[in-house]
Order: structure tokens, then C-alpha cells, then sequence
């Protein structure tokens, strides 16, 4: 019997699906990070502790990158066996109920210890769903890009998350502006979280409008599944897998400094107003879509090794200046600061999702570039806004950048070490 060939998938349809996918994803995965700095302390933990309940209530956003690899391994799993379709459109329903149940919860004082507790089951969720969902948005572009574009495709799920925080910060911003406090501790920051079940509807119109990659449906012809991808990545692949996660931590850390750390330390150590900061922060983020653009165009002309080294190199430079640009009273140049900061962070994070998906074979892909970027979430971020706390507290933003460029220079090191590695996927 003849194998036919699979249905094409009209570029605009891929990278619309790998867009509109991880916007959603992100969009929900950051209202919790803003959350947990403006309102949760307040509500769902005790309040006869304030800095201890902005403490517990960053380690329930930590929580979620415990989570990630989980949802790696088990999306990870589907999607090299039965494609990366269904698996994308099960990481979306994972994501969404989670986001809005947290929408829903009652608060510490009516339903006492209980309110942290399902907080953290719901964050869990939020996380086990986003392990799932960035590596079938990155390979729906790449497996579907021509060879001299495969970073271009790969960077449009990359916008999703300047994207997603946009709106998510946007909309808390027009929250706070439009409502006093007590009305937006009530019951107005609910509103994202349930209003997010609108966007992952149309989220999943756009992706059973899809067909598989070409690179699963050659998987499928040759019969070359993997039978235990999770076990097949770490036994026959670990080299890939260790260097990959180590390349990436930087991208991670750098990110969650300059948003959950910076918003928290800004409004409450350097006395920023929150609207004034959260404006700041929509101004970085801009910076940061440019950046991820700007870096797929010359990881396809230069390397993607070679623009993720430049990159490193560069944020290893700003953590030593670090304390130097974030300061009190001086707006004009904490928006210098911030904007910096999430450029860097672009040409970071625009070619990671094509470099990991490139040292990993399509049997196995899925798997091995959605466990390296969620390792790398463990190491890089869930306690990322906890330490830098703690280290500003005890000595001062200075060992905050210290920490950022002690980390760069980690991953500098596992990118030259994997040079060669992160080449084509389809070669």
C-alpha cells in the first residue's frame, strides 16, 4: 500500500498555531507571576507576616517549574508517539482549566489553610500543561520550516511570551487604574484568570485547523518510534540533554529577574508606584520582541551557536552593572535598566527553541528539547525571585547581578561546549 504524503500546512496556519498557542500559554502562566507579587500575599497566606507571605507566596511560583519537566516527560511521550498535534491541543486543555480554577478560589480567610494548598495544586497545573505546550509550539514551526529559515519559524512561539506578558501586564495595569484597592483585592484581579478560557477556545479552533509535521509523519513511514522517549533522551542522548539544559538557564534566569524580581524589589524596596513600573515593564517588553526577531535573522545567517554565545557574553557584562542602572528614585533610568535587560533577553530566547530542537533526532524530539528547556526552568528561575530576594535583602542588588553573571557564564561554557550539536533538525 502507497504512503501518502502529508497534508501541507499553509505557513500562515503553522505559525499563527505556534503563536496564538504559546501567547495563550503565556499569557495565563504570567497574571499568576503578577499575582503573586500584587495580590496573593495579601489573600491566599496568612497576613500576620508580610515578608513571609510574599516569600510563600514566590515559592507557589516556583512550584510551576517543578512541574514543567513533568509535563515535558508526559507531553513529551505523546507527542513522539502519537504526534505533536494531539499533544499540543492536550497541553491547551491542561493550561486553561488550572488558570481559571485559580480565578475561582476563595482566599485564606474563608477557607483557612486550604487556599495555599489547592493555590498550589492549580500552579502545579499551570505548569505540568506549559512542559507540554513550548516544545510542540517550537517544532510545529521548525518541522514545518525550510532549512534556511528554521530559526525565523522558530522564533514566532518565542513571541508569544512578550506577547502573553503584554496583555497579561496590560491588563492588571488597566485593573489597578480603573478600580481602588480594595475592589481589586476583592474581585478584580479574577477577571484575567477567567477571561482566559475565552482565549484557549480560540486557541484550539486554530489547532485542530492543523495537520502533522512532516518530520513525525517520516517517523511514523520508517517506524522508527520511540517505545520510552524520556528513557531513550537520557541514556542515548545525554550529552544533548546536559548541555541543552545548561545552555538554556541563563534565558531563564535573566527573565525572572527583570520581571518577578524587579517588580516586587521596585514597589516595595525602591518605592516605585506600581502603575509607573508596570508601564516600564510594557516598555521592556518591546524591547524584548525586537530582540527575538533581530536574533533569529542572524542565527540563520551566522549560527544559532554563535548567537547565543554573543548573547551570553552580553548579559554576563550586564549583571556586573547591574545594581549600578537599578535604582531608587530615578525612573528614567530603571526604564534604561529594565529595556536593557529584556533586549538581552531577546537575543537569547529567539534562537533557543530551534537550537534545542536541533540536537535532538525527530524520534525523540519532542521529549528531549521540551525536558531541556523545562530543566533549565528549575535551575534558571523557580527560585530565581526567592534568592535574588534574599540576596538583596542580606548584602545588596550587587550579589543580584553577581548571581546573573555567575550563571552566564555556566551556560558560556555549555554553549562552546555543544558547538556543532545545534545544527538543522532535518539534517
Amino acid at each position: 500500500m502507497t504512503k501518502q504524503p502529508a497534508p501541507a500546512n499553509p505557513v500562515r496556519r503553522i505559525l499563527a498555531a505556534s503563536l496564538i498557542g504559546t501567547t495563550i500559554e503565556f499569557f495565563d502562566f504570567y497574571i499568576y507571576a503578577t499575582a503573586a507579587v500584587l495580590v496573593f500575599p495579601k489573600l491566599f497566606f496568612s497576613a500576620s507576616d508580610p515578608a513571609l507571605a510574599t516569600l510563600e507566596s514566590l515559592a507557589t511560583f516556583a512550584l510551576a517549574f517543578f512541574a514543567r519537566p513533568l509535563g515535558a516527560a508526559l507531553f513529551g511521550h505523546f507527542g513522539d508517539r502519537m504526534g505533536r498535534k494531539a499533544t499540543l491541543v492536550a497541553a491547551l486543555m491542561t493550561m486553561g482549566p488550572s488558570t481559571v480554577a485559580i480565578g475561582l478560589l476563595p482566599g485564606y480567610d474563608s477557607i483557612g489553610i486550604a487556599a495555599p494548598i489547592l493555590l498550589a495544586i492549580f500552579r502545579f497545573g499551570q505548569g505540568l500543561g506549559l512542559g507540554g505546550e513550548w516544545g510542540g509550539a517550537v517544532l510545529l514551526a521548525t518541522e514545518n520550516a525550510p532549512p534556511n529559515k528554521k530559526a525565523w519559524y522558530g522564533m514566532f512561539p518565542q513571541l508569544g511570551a512578550p506577547i502573553g506578558f503584554l496583555l497579561s501586564t496590560g491588563t492588571f495595569y488597566i485593573l489597578t487604574q480603573t478600580m481602588n484597592d480594595a475592589d481589586f483585592i476583592s474581585y478584580g484581579w479574577r477577571i484575567p484568570f477567567i477571561a482566559s478560557a475565552l482565549l484557549v477556545f480560540v486557541g484550539m479552533y486554530v489547532r485542530l485547523k492543523i495537520s502533522e509535521t512532516p518530520d513525525f509523519v517520516k517517523v511514523l513511514d520508517n517506524n522508527q518510534r520511540s517505545k520510552m522517549p524520556v528513557a531513550d533522551v537520557f541514556i542515548k542522548h545525554t550529552k544533548a540533554i546536559t548541555l541543552g539544559t545548561l545552555a538554556t538557564i541563563t534565558t531563564f534566569l535573566l527573565f525572572y529577574l527583570m520581571t518577578v524580581f524587579t517588580l516586587s524589589w521596585g514597589t516595595s524596596a525602591l518605592h516605585y508606584p506600581k502603575s509607573d513600573f508596570l508601564i516600564l515593564q510594557m516598555i521592556s517588553m518591546l524591547f524584548f520582541a525586537l530582540g527575538i526577531p533581530l536574533s533569529a535573522v542572524l542565527a540563520d545567517k551566522y549560527g544559532r551557536n554563535r548567537m547565543l554565545v554573543t548573547a551570553t557574553i552580553g548579559i554576563m557584562v550586564f549583571g556586573l552593572v547591574f545594581a549600578a542602572l537599578f535604582k531608587a528614585e530615578n525612573l528614567p533610568m530603571t526604564g534604561i535598566f529594565l529595556s536593557l535587560g529584556m533586549f538581552l533577553m531577546g537575543l537569547t530566547y529567539g534562537p533557543i527553541g530551534t537550537a534545542l530542537a536541533g540536537i535532538f533526532p525527530a524520534r525523540v524530539r519532542y521529549t528531549g528539547a521540551s525536558l531541556a528547556f523545562t530543566l533549565a526552568g528549575i535551575l534558571g528561575a523557580s527560585l530565581t525571585p526567592y534568592l535574588a530576594t534574599t540576596l538583596a535583602q542580606n548584602y545588596g542588588l550587587t550579589y543580584v547581578g553577581y548571581y546573573l553573571t555567575v550563571a552566564a557564564g555556566l551556560t558560556l561554557l555549555a554553549l562552546l561546549g555543544s558547538r556543532g550539536m545545534m545544527k538543522d533538525p532535518a539534517e
